[in-house]
């Protein structure tokens, strides 16, 4: 399963070499479909690499996003689908998993969220990350199909603009809520130079 985190990144100022933003950024973009048993890994894979890079120590902290409310990075208000026990493997888009991805007739209003939205510009091929917001009132929608669809975007070329768009024209079409709205956080800080 994707998971997202907001990473503390300390450079001790006696290290040989800085890391520049563009290549820190493409490093991490590496770890897509990378699977670790653990955070702590992660973390000490991140120490590791960027250690021998700077040729110096570097220190990392990593938080999840729900260990982050209150901070300027935003939070969103709902119900975060993210943690759930399931097994993803298919990262290329498709909109099949929006097929009967309502349950049941009863009307329900609800807002969802998640943090694992990722897909790449549609010119520099460079990964677009962020979060999304789904409110909507109408038959419910499974979340497990819905979290497969999100987890489809990221190895999909497209602008993040129309990406949201797209998310909302086909939620609309499968799932025909009587209300719908989507709103999506894309991460700028981590889009330096496009």
């Amino acid at each position: 399963m994707p998971q997202v985190a907001v990473g503390h990144v300390e450079l001790d100022y006696t290290s040989v070499n800085l890391i520049e933003s563009k290549s820190f950024k493409l490093y991490l973009n590496s770890f897509n479909q990378t699977r670790f048993n653990n955070w702590d890994e992660v973390r000490q894979t991140l120490e590791r690499d960027l250690s021998t890079c700077a040729q110096g120590k570097i220190s990392v902290a990593l938080y999840r996003l729900d260990e982050l409310e209150g901070q300027p990075i935003g939070h969103f208000n709902g119900t975060c689908i993210d943690d759930q026990d399931i097994t993803i493997d298919n990262y290329e888009f498709t909109t099949d998993y929006l097929e009967n991805a309502t349950c049941g007739e009863k009307v329900v209003e609800e807002t969802l969220v998640s943090h694992l939205l990722k897909s790449n510009c549609l010119i520099t091929h460079q990964p677009d990350w962020g979060s999304i917001q789904i409110q909507y009132r109408g038959r419910q929608i499974d979340r497990e199909k819905l979290l497969r669809y999100l987890v489809s975007f990221r190895h999909h070329n497209e602008f993040h603009e129309q990406c949201v768009e797209r998310i909302f024209n086909d939620l609309l079409r499968f799932c025909q809520p009587e209300k719908l709205s989507v709103y999506a956080t894309l991460y700028p800080s981590w889009r330096s130079g496009h």
